[in-house]
């Protein structure tokens, strides 16, 4: 049986993997996923394994499908960011 921090290092090999090919950082990964920056690096690093309901947050972050039967109907709404710009209003004040 695979040791569980050979388990933790690979997860982290594949989070960062994946969280470059979206390009994002790691405080918009963890901004979307509900998640505080440090706990994106400490699962990248391999220095812990994510509980079932992070692995939902990390999967919906990153806009990929996270498929098993015993989360079926399950789910996590990333929050987005958006920029800030100018508008035109109808108001001289």
């Amino acid at each position: 049986m695979a040791d569980s921090r050979i388990i933790a290092t690979r997860f982290g090999e594949n989070l960062r993997r994946l969280r470059e090919q979206a390009d994002i950082s790691q405080e918009e990964m963890g901004y979307r996923s509900g998640l505080h920056r440090t706990e994106i690096g400490i699962l990248e690093r391999g220095e812990r394994l994510p509980r079932m309901d992070t692995l939902l947050k990390l999967a919906a972050a990153l806009g990929v499908k996270f498929t098993c039967p015993l989360l079926a109907g399950l789910e996590w709404k990333p929050a987005q960011l958006t920029q800030g710009g100018f508008a035109l209003n109808d108001s001289q004040d």
